[in-house]
């Protein structure tokens, strides 16, 4: 049983949560899109207080390990780090894609979270019900043969942001469609839990995330003047 502060930023949104005995006891999640760099700071200064206020100890951080926004996930990541610089205590990653498919733990149905990863490409993988890895995560294009070797004998829920590209490539008559499912750190608490009572901890120095394909940057669509 251990106090771990967990934090999220994969995503749109970023979140931040703390737990005790793997019970959520505060739980931050900031709706200002992409906006990671400016508010994750503060609020896990926020939640340290809480920690503090409180006289908990902070055991561990877990941090979500992606893929997911490549900045995002190196905001997130780094700050994770320093958090276990700072009060020497591990690093716990939890994949992203199992963060989005606790949303639906204990179900009976197949659960394919799915990131979009822009143009027709997505980050996806299957679990079970009990969150058991079926298919690990890739990166994949999205096309008429897309997801034909899930097992169809069952419910297979698909969610995520990537489901809107997807829609009309999945044909399986057992396929249901979730919205508004995301990773947020209050459902990085039992995985978390788990690692740390099983002492699986990343090296801090080393760790970095988990990108699935290599970082493609944009040219800027505005012409600039030489100097």
């Amino acid at each position: 049983m251990a106090c771990i502060l967990s934090i999220e930023s994969s995503a749109q949104i970023s979140s931040v949560a703390v737990s005790v005995d793997g019970k959520l006891l505060w739980n931050k999640e900031n709706t200002h899109l992409f906006s990671h760099s400016s508010v994750l700071g503060v609020d896990t200064v926020e939640a340290i207080r809480f920690l503090n206020s409180n006289g908990y100890r902070l055991d561990a951080v877990a941090v979500s390990e992606g893929p997911g926004s490549y900045t995002g996930l190196r905001i997130g990541i780094s700050l994770a780090k320093g958090l276990c610089f700072g009060f020497d205590v591990p690093l716990i990653a939890i994949p992203t894609l199992k963060i989005m498919a606790t949303h639906f733990a204990g179900s009976s149905s197949y659960l394919c979270p799915m990131i979009d990863a822009r143009r027709m490409e997505v980050y996806s993988a299957l679990y079970d019900g009990n969150l058991k890895e079926i298919s690990p995560a890739c990166a994949t294009i999205i096309n008429n043969d897309s997801f034909k070797d899930i097992p169809d004998q069952r419910e297979i829920i698909f969610f995520g942001t990537g489901i809107n590209k997807s829609k009309s490539f999945i044909s399986s008559p057992h396929a249901i469609f979730a919205d508004s499912i995301y990773p947020v750190a209050s459902k990085m608490i039992n995985e978390a839990e788990k690692a740390f009572s099983e002492k699986k901890f990343e090296n801090i120095a080393y760790f970095e995330p988990c990108y699935l394909k290599e970082f493609q940057a944009i040219k800027p669509k505005n012409k600039v003047l030489p100097l």
